[in-house]
């Protein structure tokens, strides 16, 4: 008899877990992670030569800047930020059933983090890459 309820015990158990990938949340000037983000360290260094990358081609790689204005020579100079919110909840549950008594359990967690990333481009005369500066905070 008593292996019978160890049987029983074990086959009516189930257990389930649910962890939700991470989601954005975003407004304005920000893209949400389903979303290209061509914004990062890496692309700035694979996309921006000095003196041979152009406007055109910064503009096809990361889009319209957010800000553009001269330094004191004249020179061009396009502001990029982006600004990011991950989201990201954790649940699990798990459950046991037993022909006479049941019982379950239940956790859940949420992390909130934010991260900046800050592009300075200077162009010269010939519309090309003068000099770029990138930043990147997280928290």
């Amino acid at each position: 008899m008593k292996r019978i309820l160890l049987f029983i015990i074990i086959i009516s158990g189930c257990a389930t877990s649910e962890i939700r990938s991470p989601t954005s949340t975003f407004q304005g000037n920000v893209e949400t992670q389903e979303t290209s983000n061509r914004l990062t360290h890496g692309q700035v260094q694979l996309t921006l030569k000095k003196g041979i990358t152009t406007q055109n081609e910064v503009l096809e790689t990361f889009g319209a800047p957010n800000i553009v204005t001269t330094d004191s020579t004249g020179l061009e100079v396009w502001t990029y930020q982006k600004h990011a919110v991950i989201e990201k909840s954790d649940s699990s549950n798990v459950y046991g059933t037993i022909i006479l008594f049941g019982g379950g359990s239940k956790a859940a967690g949420f992390e909130q983090s934010s991260r900046t990333m800050t592009l300075i481009i200077k162009f010269d005369e010939n519309k090309k890459v003068a000099d770029f500066k990138s930043m990147s905070t997280s928290f």
